[in-house]
């Protein structure tokens, strides 16, 4: 393979209970981006890639067969906070899962619920037990723990679940990260022993992912990223980044977490990001992103594009009558030009929603994938340079 250092790994996971199967198959010989293959038990998924956000088991304003057919999605995001509060666990279990509640085959990752009980600052509280906390629909009370949480996302279904864990503000304490980071790893001790001690729902198995906490604090990383990979999970994530730290800062934590992680694992960077920092961060050995900014940007008129960042809703688009993006081979802009886009958003039409949606996550797809072709080509390193430059340029 030219340009990389091909991967070859034994099959450590065939077989085993947790269902998944990582094949790292190149690395980049200039940075530490890397290609795999994740297998599930609902098909394999080439990394680096984009998850598409679907928190109440929808990609906002996308059909199934879009995510399919046209945006190329291999897995979507389900959260379970808003799951569990609606529609509920035993709609969920009745309906025999997610993938068959909303009619998505391919592989499913949940998150835990815990940024969402983090953002709820009035209405919850902290504490070893697990979190309370008032549902933002009607009020009412609730507890998760790590217990209930896991058998939460069995009833779900997901391929990948997440563990529960505590997502610190930025900025944050020192001490406080610290006994948040403590109570974390606490946590993950008791969703490990939880989801090894229950079974699968649906006849297909789960995997359970931890969470690297810490805050901006390297030797908080640092301890949290070993006490991870002691568990021998199949595969990690870093949580309590992206939310509002520089992005330098971001940066220094995913190297040093990544440095220390294990390399024949997948490692999932969570909410992250701009198009400029999933490339930064699949060139420190992220494989795994996602993100609302597509989808909700998008709403708003902010496009992205291979050469920078439209803003729709301005007049200079008024009577622009090209292609989305002109350089783009993605249907969308094949179809619709920028100025009925405009008309669109500015009318507050749904179908202006519906574009905006599909092309982001079309172009972050997009990115993702010809990252990897990069890897395995060996020429990564300086196409990466090149596209941030542009990526982050206002048009």
């Amino acid at each position: 393979m030219h340009g990389c250092i091909p991967i070859l790994l034994f099959c450590y996971f065939c077989a085993t209970r947790y269902g998944m199967r990582f094949t790292l198959q190149a690395k980049d010989n200039q940075s530490k981006a890397r290609a795999g293959i994740i297998e599930t038990a609902h098909g394999a998924i080439a990394t680096p890639i984009f998850m598409p956000v679907g928190t109440a088991g929808t990609v906002k304003a996308v059909h199934q067969h879009e995510l399919v057919n046209d945006i190329k999605a291999q897995i979507i995001l389900g959260n379970t906070y808003h799951l569990y509060l609606r529609p509920g666990l035993d709609v969920l279990q009745r309906a025999g899962g997610l993938h068959r509640f909303n009619a998505w085959e391919k592989p499913i990752l949940t998150d835990s619920g815990g940024y969402q009980v983090y953002s709820l600052t009035e209405v919850r509280k902290i504490k070893e037990e697990g979190v309370t906390f008032r549902s933002h629909i009607d009020g009412s009370k609730h507890l998760f723990t790590p217990e209930n949480v896991m058998d939460t996302q069995r009833i779900i279904g997901a391929d990948i679940v997440m563990a529960f864990d505590e997502c610190t503000p930025y900025p944050c304490d020192y001490r406080y990260a610290k006994r948040s980071l403590d109570m974390t790893h606490r946590w993950l001790k008791r969703c490990c022993d939880r989801f090894d001690g229950t079974e699968p729902l649906y006849g297909y198995e789960q995997t359970l992912f931890p969470i690297v906490q810490g805050s901006v604090y390297r030797d908080l990383r640092e301890k949290s990223a070993e006490t991870i990979a002691s568990f021998g999970r199949d595969g990690n994530a870093i949580g309590g980044l992206s939310v509002g730290e520089p992005a330098e800062e971001m940066y220094a934590m995913t190297e040093v977490v990544c440095d220390i992680l294990p390399s024949e694992k997948p490692r999932y960077l969570m909410g992250v990001g701009t198009p400029v920092n999933i490339l930064e961060n699949i060139a420190l050995g992220i494989d795994m992103f996602d993100c609302v900014m597509p989808t909700r940007n998008g709403r708003n008129g902010m496009l992205f594009t291979r050469n920078g960042i439209i803003n729709i809703k301005n007049k200079k688009w008024e009577t622009d009558f090209s292609p989305i993006d002109a350089e783009s081979d993605l249907l969308t802009d094949k179809v619709y030009s920028k100025a009925y886009l405009r008309h669109l958003i500015r009318s507050q039409e749904i179908l202006g929603a519906q574009i905006a949606s599909l092309h982001n996550l079309q172009f972050y797809l997009w990115l993702v994938k010809e990252a990897r072709e990069r890897i395995l080509a060996g020429n990564f390193h300086e196409w990466k340079n090149k596209m941030v430059k542009q990526l982050g340029e206002k048009l």
